[in-house]
């Protein structure tokens, strides 16, 4: 474990390669799972606001569920996350013309449509964020197996997880923070505990 101010981050993301290779895997991970995208509060509300600019992008079943259950719901272990089709897909999963999941917000926010992209979790994937004791924020790889080829592409790149992640880390933390994370990283490197 390595801490950046009150962030905690696992050496994973220091040591693991990783670029998304959404040609091998199509999307999965908005259509794949139990649960919807971990969300905060005040992201349901952007989701909301956004919700008529995306509107056409989604499907009617996922217009459905949003009419019924709103954009996001509490889950099992009392999280709560984005809304789901037939118990997987987020109901925010749009397809490009060769089939390919993308996000309807974020495809939105790329067409200037919107001013919001996405969620931070759904950004920041494969690192998943938790809260800690104490005021302090854990950052942790979450590796499953349809980012397989995101990884072996990530070790093509030589890629670090945090070098892909750096604008949503960016987003979510700030420039500062960032500049300090890449920092330690050298200095990780320096010591000979990352190459």
């Amino acid at each position: 474990m390595v801490q950046v101010d009150d962030v905690i981050l696992s050496m994973d993301c220091f040591t693991e390669c990783f670029c998304c290779d959404l040609a091998a895997c199509r999307g999965a991970c908005c259509i794949e799972g139990e649960a919807g995208a971990p969300v905060t509060p005040e992201e349901v509300m952007q989701l909301e606001n956004v919700l008529d600019a995306v509107r056409p992008d989604l499907s009617p079943e996922a217009m459905a569920v949003i009419d019924r259950q709103g954009v996001a719901y509490t889950d099992n272990d009392g999280d709560l996350v984005t809304s789901i089709v037939d118990g997987k897909d987020c109901v925010f999963t749009c397809r490009d013309a060769a089939g390919c999941c993308l996000c309807a917000t974020e495809r939105a926010w790329r067409d200037g449509r919107t001013a919001w992209s996405k969620p931070i979790s759904c950004a920041l994937y494969p690192i998943r964020e938790q809260r800690l004791t104490g005021g302090l924020t854990g950052l942790n790889y979450h590796r499953w197996d349809i980012c397989a080829p995101a990884v072996r592409k990530g070790r093509k790149l030589g890629l670090p997880l945090y070098r892909f992640l750096r604008e949503p880390l960016t987003r979510r933390f700030g420039a500062a923070w960032y500049a300090r994370l890449e920092e330690t990283a050298e200095a990780l490197r320096q010591e000979g505990f990352i190459d």
